[in-house]
């Protein structure tokens, strides 16, 4: 009996993608010549692994008439052209869940970073300049005031690490969360205009591009640090790089970047900045369960048609048809 043929939409982890291959017959979507790809084996896929890094565009998923699911490698999944699947019945998956607390570590390191000044303190150490002189001082984040734009499950554990600071929390989510302790404010300059330190956690995808833009980060302030532990595009790039140049804002802990691995030369030149290549969910723990969670959902789909963890937009079309 054959076995169901899955396309591989690079990048994806060598044990990922050595994974799929051993309990499936896959294919590797080419970087050149798709659309004669496509058109010659196009009818053989019923599903596709991808990860945040791989686009799976309309021009895709249109060139694939028996695909049944999309699973993918990543809690975001701004990289799939959703209403384009949805629309032709085809179910999506993502890992939540499984890297909330590596992710919240990342944002709390940056933090820190950015504040503690850990990164140009070392430099200092390693350039043999402490035996000229003394670091400068720098600033706690104890008991500071935290924002957090999102507070969804990473969104969540942040806090709870912030709250081991002494930190006072508050956040903006599209929508109130019931149960929380932590104050809402009605937009994301709202909030920034409220704390010391804002972190960026938030889905991406066309309603949160640019949700921190200017208005944000000259709320935040020129002792304001900002953390984006999200996406790229949650941010105004350019409009942060200004405000840090020109002093406007006090610092910031990037793990996300507008054009990846693009990063602007400006945001390199300077110390208040920490820069990572993203990578708040790279451990090996972590990893090895966002592989398993991805296998689970893709196993689980083909063999009884549902999904472990399906992404919101299919349980939302669910209770719409329900009601209906």
């Amino acid at each position: 009996m054959s076995r169901p043929t899955v396309l591989r939409v690079p990048p994806l982890s060598p044990q990922l993608h050595d994974a799929v291959g051993e309990q499936y017959d896959a294919l590797d979507l080419p970087a050149e010549g798709r659309p004669a790809f496509l058109a010659e084996h196009g009818a053989e896929v019923v599903a596709i692994v991808c990860t945040n890094g791989g686009q799976v565009d309309a021009g895709v998923i249109n060139a694939l008439p028996n695909l049944r699911v999309i699973a993918n490698h990543g809690v975001g999944y701004d990289n799939i052209d959703v209403p384009a699947a949805l629309a032709r019945g085809i179910a999506v998956s993502n890992t939540p869940g499984v890297l909330d607390d590596a992710v919240a570590d990342t944002a709390l390191a940056l933090l820190l970073a950015v504040r503690r000044r850990v990164v140009v303190a070392d430099l200092f150490v390693r350039a043999g300049e402490w035996q000229r002189g003394e670091f400068p001082l720098t600033t706690e984040v104890s008991r500071s005031r935290v924002g957090i734009l999102g507070l969804g499950r990473i969104g969540r554990a942040i806090a709870t690490r912030l709250e081991a600071f002494g930190c006072t929390v508050s956040y903006h989510s599209r929508h109130e969360v019931p149960g929380v302790p932590y104050a809402y404010a009605a937009s994301a300059a709202e909030l920034a205009a409220s704390v010391d330190n804002l972190v960026a956690v938030v889905p991406g995808g066309a309603s949160t591009a640019a949700l921190v833009d200017r208005e944000v980060l000259d709320a935040l302030g020129p002792t304001g640090v900002l953390v984006n532990v999200a996406r790229g595009s949650v941010v105004d790039q350019d409009a942060l790089v200004a405000a840090l140049v020109e002093g406007r804002l006090g610092g910031a802990g990037l793990d996300v970047f507008a054009a990846e691995p693009e990063v602007p030369a400006a945001l390199a030149d300077l110390d208040n900045v920490v820069l990572l290549p993203h990578v708040g969910s790279a451990t090996h723990e972590t990893r090895a369960a966002m592989r398993a969670l991805t296998l689970d959902n893709l196993a689980s789909w083909l063999d009884t048609g549902t999904l472990l963890t399906p992404i919101p937009e299919m349980s939302e079309m669910s209770e719409r048809a329900g009601g209906a």
